[in-house]
């Protein structure tokens, strides 16, 4: 299965786990956060984006095997994250 979006073709075998996320900058410090984890504490820290993370790390392995699609707001994180889950309802 193969997803697109935009340019981009993203491959829907072999993922290992598939979550929506924010990318926020905490005092210089850039990092991947869930969104969960932003409702509580996005008040502290600058949002840099929203991303859609398709990991293929198999477990155990300490180099990340991802591909990151990254959007501007929640709502089209959101209805993405809605279009992929579809393939998975097939």
């Amino acid at each position: 299965m193969i997803y697109r979006y935009n340019d981009k073709e993203i491959s829907l075998e072999n993922l290992t786990r598939l979550y929506g996320a924010v990318v926020i900058d905490m005092q210089g410090e850039v990092a991947e956060m869930s969104l969960e984890w932003y409702e509580l504490y996005g008040d502290k820290v600058k949002l840099l984006n929203y991303v859609l993370v398709f990991d293929y790390t198999p477990p155990g392995e300490n180099v990340r095997d991802k591909k990151v699609l990254e959007f501007s707001t929640q709502e089209d994180l959101i209805n993405t994250m809605q279009e992929v889950a579809q393939f998975f309802q097939k």
